[in-house]
């Protein structure tokens, strides 16, 4: 996985904790679940620059994943607090691409990389779409902040 080596023009930081059912036998973090996580982590990334997914969709606009990548390198188990930190690197026109780092308080070292990428899309007519003016404005004004 190939992380730009820039400083992004948003970093957003969520905090989580692992649930028991959400391990598995041997009481790691299952692995599927860090899409989820990281789906958490830019929901509300994208509610912090006031928008929500609901409202995007509500406007003909959805946010389909088209590229998932993630790499592995220290499990996270049951009950651990985690920060989900999302990056991205470039103001989205069509793509969104997200970056993501999964921390624990326990180590100094990155538990789970990942990257995802989202297309725009109009819900009429399943096209690819510009990202919404509301959108890139709430992310520059993050970016002014």
């Amino acid at each position: 996985m190939k992380v730009p080596d820039k400083t992004p023009v948003i970093k957003y930081t969520h905090t989580l904790r692992s649930r028991y059912g959400e391990t598995d036998r041997m009481g790691y973090v299952y692995y599927g679940r860090y899409l989820e996580y990281f789906e958490v982590a830019r929901t509300e990334m994208i509610r912090s620059y006031g928008l929500s997914y609901r409202e995007l969709e509500e406007s003909g606009v959805m946010l389909p994943v088209i590229h998932s990548e993630l790499e592995y390198k220290a499990p996270i188990l049951y009950d651990e607090k985690m920060f989900v930190t999302v990056k991205v690197f470039e103001v989205p026109t069509v793509r969104l691409q997200t970056f993501y780092e999964v921390t624990t308080p326990q180590s100094d070292k990155v538990h789970v990389y990942g990257e995802v990428s989202l297309c725009f899309m109009d819900a009429e007519t399943r096209r690819p779409c510009r990202a919404p003016k509301s959108f890139i404005n709430g992310l520059q004004n993050i970016q002014k902040a």
